[in-house]
């Protein structure tokens, strides 16, 4: 039975933890409008990548208006759908932007954030993809993707812990934290349906963790 109260979902993780497979593939799984971050549409992004000091003010400004403009859609009622699902939340933006920017930049961007956060979108379900640094980077390299050839080690250590440190402490929706190291929900069939059926389970705590690894061993 699922979770009638659950109607947008949003499933984040750091780079390379699959986030956007999985809401390609849920989406399909429940006829579902689906929201994608066009992370590539970022002129700035490679050049961030390359000198993160130069660019990251840059970068950063223009996904946080991107965002604010593709999510203020969801405020307008569906009728065709009775899911949306994204693979990205709004607030996800401030981890990149502690991270990667000055402190006057960081003051300004504050300010912009301030006046149009409120009227964003909150979703009512987050999945959060919590893997390890190694298989995060294994990722990366095996998509091989052009902008991102330059991503370091070091980098995706302090996206992770950024991450875990912010949703451990999120309190504006319900949160999943899903560990993903040892799952394959492209490729494996029971994987995908089990995380699913978590998914539109009922009753969703304010936080809750899902380790698939453990069920797999505790059932087999």
């Amino acid at each position: 039975m699922e979770d009638k109260k659950i109607r947008y979902i949003a499933i984040e993780g750091v780079i390379g933890a699959g986030k956007t497979t999985l809401a390609k593939r849920v989406a399909q799984k429940l006829n579902a409008k689906l929201v994608l971050e066009n992370f590539e549409d970022n002129p700035f992004l490679e050049k961030f990548y390359k000198n993160p000091k130069r660019y990251g003010f840059h970068t950063q400004i223009y996904f946080l208006l991107t965002r604010y403009k593709q999510l203020q859609e969801l405020r307008h009622e569906d009728l065709f759908h009775n899911y949306v699902i994204s693979d990205y939340i709004f607030e996800k933006d401030k981890i990149f932007a502690y991270l990667n920017l000055q402190d006057d930049e960081l003051m300004l961007y504050e300010k912009i954030v301030s006046f149009i956060e409120r009227s964003v979108p909150v979703p009512d379900l987050i999945i959060y993809l919590q893997s390890t640094v190694e298989r995060l980077m294994f990722n990366i390299k095996h998509r091989d993707r052009d902008v991102e050839k330059t991503i370091s080690e070091e980098y995706i250590k302090d996206l992770t812990e950024g991450y875990n440190y912010f949703f451990f402490r999120y309190k504006a929706s319900k949160v999943m934290i899903v560990n993903s190291t040892d799952i394959d929900f492209v490729n494996n069939e029971t994987d995908f349906e089990n995380l699913v059926n978590e998914i539109l389970k009922p009753d969703h705590p304010a936080l809750e963790y899902f380790n698939p690894s453990t069920r797999k061993i505790a059932n087999g």
